[in-house]
């Protein structure tokens, strides 16, 4: 009897954002990802603060943390994950990294993120780990050059769908008054505006 081999590792995918509020375009994504590529999962972590960004409009974490869930609560390749709440703050890509690979030693994490991030990335706190440690699966943003891979060997660039939204104009559209159907899911839509959210 061919003794089994070594089981596969669980690949997981981690598309981070401060997801102010999560919409259409964070999904589809995700869900190109969970379904197109070698990964088994897609983790959308919940950023509390960014290192590279003060926002005044940020909903308290909990928050958008819960809008999260109901939006990926139908979907069993989709996960919303908190961990970076219960870290240090400004939170960093490789702290968090070092967390999960603690809590989930059998997991194989990959960093999923936009061109522009790449072409930022050796500016990161601990890039060279970053570069040395993970696969990067990286999607297009219009208007980006993407730097010379070469320097990435561990990086892949992949042709997702992206749809213009942002946050932002969700956020403007509620304060409007106007529709914000199908930019978010149902759940979501229901959610913000039964609790008033993003009015102010």
């Amino acid at each position: 009897m061919t003794p089994a081999g070594p089981t596969p590792a669980w690949r997981v995918g981690l598309l981070f954002g401060s997801f102010n509020p999560v919409h259409t375009g964070h999904l589809i994504l995700a869900e190109y990802f969970a379904t197109r590529t070698d990964l088994d999962e897609v983790w959308l972590v919940v950023s509390p603060q960014s290192p590279f960004k003060v926002e005044a409009e940020l909903l308290p974490e909990t928050q958008r943390l819960a809008l999260l869930e109901l939006a990926v609560a139908d979907n069993s390749r989709l996960r919303a994950e908190a961990i970076e709440l219960s870290l240090p703050r400004p939170s960093y890509t490789i702290t968090t990294l070092d967390a999960l690979r603690n809590r989930h030693p059998s997991h194989e994490f990959v960093l999923l993120m936009g061109a522009d991030n790449l072409a930022g990335l050796p500016h990161w706190w601990a890039a060279d780990r970053l570069l040395r440690e993970l696969d990067l699966y990286v999607y297009p943003r219009p208007g980006t050059v993407l730097p010379a891979l070469a320097a990435y060997p561990r990086a892949r660039m992949l042709p997702a769908p992206l749809l213009d939204i942002s946050a932002t104009f969700i956020r403007q559209s509620i304060r409007a008054g106007q529709s914000i159907r199908y930019l978010v899911p149902a759940a979501v839509e229901q959610e913000i505006l039964g609790q008033g959210l993003y009015q102010i």
